[in-house]
């Protein structure tokens, strides 16, 4: 199976080893969408207030972002839009805060750098990049003009979330990714933080998240920069991990000891950043 694969990987590297060559650079643009699977146990939340907030949420996670990468580096961050005004929905306001990362990568270094704001500070988080074990799988479909090959990774990771007692539980999932990447574009690179295999990355899934390219520009005309980010609280990924812990455990704590309090209350959800 994968001498099947790294056959035709071959013979894609030859037709694309002239523009390999080149000083390549390029942009590609991904479309987000989230799966929403909200199960409030609430008895004054029904059944119709919970797919209103649902709706609210699937809109809000539909965003678009930009990966600028040349053979060695790449930025990857959101673009910016105009945000409608979330209508209140039975007295209930959703807000989805999806933060302004910067992330840079540099995978011929297996280094990256985010620079995120969180809780109103900037934080620079630099480390390693994560090495994924990616299975190869005899799989090939085509996103747009390109023809892509299919990848696997599986991990677990932990969540924490509110039991019927409404005590913070903390709950380990097993996660499958999925990815398509393309060897017609010879970059180790993707979107966020994904990297590692024989060609730019086109779409990834885990079962929540969806990644999709929609629109790629190879070498365009004005050269692209690429520069790290430098601004920012430095920390480790573990030492950001353990402060944003810290903090979400003190949301849940404050949401706990509101709940059910008033009519009007705004939720806010902040993801990554």
């Amino acid at each position: 199976m994968k001498t099947i694969i790294k056959a035709v990987i071959v013979i894609l590297t030859l037709v694309v080893t002239k523009v390999s060559a080149q000083d390549f650079q390029g942009v590609a643009t991904y479309k987000s969408h989230r799966k929403v699977d909200l199960n409030m146990s609430d008895e004054n939340t029904n059944a119709e207030m919970q797919k209103q907030i649902q709706e609210q949420l699937r809109k809000q996670f539909q965003q678009e972002y930009t990966l600028t990468f040349n053979k060695n580096e790449s930025i990857y961050k959101r673009n910016e839009k105009l945000e409608a005004p979330s209508p209140v929905q039975s007295g209930i306001q959703i807000r989805v805060s999806q933060g302004s990362d910067v992330m840079y990568k540099n995978v011929k270094e297996n280094r990256f750098t985010n620079k995120t704001e969180t809780f109103g500070k900037l934080f620079l988080v630099k480390d390693s990049l994560t090495n994924r074990k990616w299975e190869l799988v005899n799989e090939t479909k085509n996103i747009g003009n390109y023809t892509c090959f299919k990848a696997v990774f599986k991990d677990e990771y932990t969540t924490e979330t509110f039991n019927e007692k409404a005590e913070t539980e903390t709950i380990t999932k097993q996660r499958t990714t999925t990815v398509w990447y393309t060897p017609q574009i010879p970059v180790n690179n993707g979107p966020s933080d994904f990297y590692g295999l024989p060609g730019l990355i086109l779409e990834v899934n885990d079962g929540d998240l969806t990644l999709v390219c929609n629109k790629i520009v190879i070498n365009p005309k004005e050269p692209i920069k690429i520069e790290e980010p430098t601004k920012g609280k430095e920390v480790t990924q573990a030492k950001f991990d353990e402060i944003m812990d810290k903090k979400s455990k003190e949301m849940m704590e404050q949401f706990r000891s509101r709940r059910g309090d008033g009519d009007g209350e705004r939720v806010m959800i902040r993801v990554g950043g």
